[in-house]
């Protein structure tokens, strides 16, 4: 095993992204306003036996930069320890927190 990163890694970053984006209400919205249809070929999804059809749900203009996407949560968010501090709840709130 090798030695742990100081930092979080770009595969957890991802990870995390994608389970947040497949319990997202912007991704539900979209495949019940589809149907859960295929909006190319008409399929609609289906879990039966022997006929499973699933549906994703697709960014039409793409992602256009995930390295963009991970570098600001790694600024904004997952930034260095120098830049953080340990606050009680109420201080936090005084925050904005």
């Amino acid at each position: 095993m090798g030695k742990k990163l100081p930092y979080t890694p770009t595969s957890t970053i991802r990870s995390l992204l994608r389970k947040l984006w497949l319990r997202s209400r912007e991704r539900n919205a979209a495949l019940r306003a589809a149907g859960y249809t295929c909006q190319r070929c008409g399929k609609k999804q289906s879990k039966a036996a022997g006929r499973e059809v699933k549906v994703e749900v697709h960014h039409k203009d793409g992602i256009k930069s995930w390295e963009r996407v991970f570098q600001v949560i790694r600024e904004e968010i997952l930034c260095p320890p120098q830049r953080l501090e340990v606050l009680c709840t109420d201080c936090h709130k005084k925050e904005g927190g």
